[in-house]
């Protein structure tokens, strides 16, 4: 298969929706860049991946400087920077009169799940207002618009991210941008092990990358403002 010119940033691509993400845009023929927390969990998916165009590098992108880092990672592997996927997060349950009364969960959820979105899009967002094209996605969830007894932080994180995204929108949509919320209910990922439910309750993580991979392939007359996806039999 030819290798397509456009490169597809994915953050958090080792595991769940982002390694799917990682997989569906390495079969459809792109270069595809990403960064995980932990080295040994990229070397499993590069090891998966023989001969394709993965490029790797581990970052923690909760922390500013590790966003700044993969930033210019991603600039110095060249243009045309097709996609930037906003993956990388965390989910932790909870509710607000038993976390920490000193705002240490929500200030973690915020930097894993808005922060790191913020702070790698002012890193590459010039690079895609002078290509003039590109599209950018995040990962947000249910969550970002429904609340659960058990939501917490984790709902107002997410909720802050589709409140980005769809600023960003508005914000880009005349310099040629596109830009999605993608939303999806519970997903099959390492979040939801132990619960003792059938894999067939949840979303696979394949249908996930699947909708995204569909928006980006779209002409470049046509948006995908938000892409709501649940599990068949309905929320959990």
């Amino acid at each position: 298969m030819a290798v397509l010119v456009e490169l597809i940033v994915i953050t958090g691509g080792s595991q769940g929706i982002g390694r799917a993400l990682v997989l569906s845009f390495l079969a459809a023929g792109y270069r595809v860049a990403t960064c995980a927390r932990r080295p040994e969990d990229l070397a499993a998916l590069a090891a998966d991946c023989p001969g394709r165009p993965l490029h790797t590098l581990p970052a923690d992108l909760s922390q500013p400087a590790d966003c700044q880092r993969f930033g210019a990672f991603v600039r110095a592997l060249g243009p045309p920077l097709g996609a930037l996927i906003h993956n990388a997060g965390a989910y932790v349950p909870g509710r607000f009169q038993n976390e920490p009364t000193d705002g240490s969960q929500l200030r973690h959820m915020l930097a894993v799940n808005l922060l790191s979105a913020y702070d790698l899009t002012q890193a590459l967002l010039p690079t895609l207002l002078r290509q003039g094209r590109g599209h950018v996605f995040t990962i947000c969830s249910t969550a970002s618009i429904t609340p659960y007894p058990n939501g917490g932080s984790y709902g107002v994180a997410k909720a802050a991210l589709l409140a980005f995204t769809k600023n960003l929108r508005e914000e880009v949509k005349a310099q040629g941008l596109r830009v999605t919320a993608v939303l999806p209910g519970a997903t099959l990922t390492r979040s939801w092990e132990g619960v003792g439910l059938p894999p067939e309750r949840f979303i696979d993580p394949a249908d996930v990358a699947q909708a995204v991979l569909s928006a980006y392939q779209l002409s470049p007359h046509a948006v995908v403002e938000e892409l709501l996806i649940r599990p068949q039999l309905g929320d959990i």
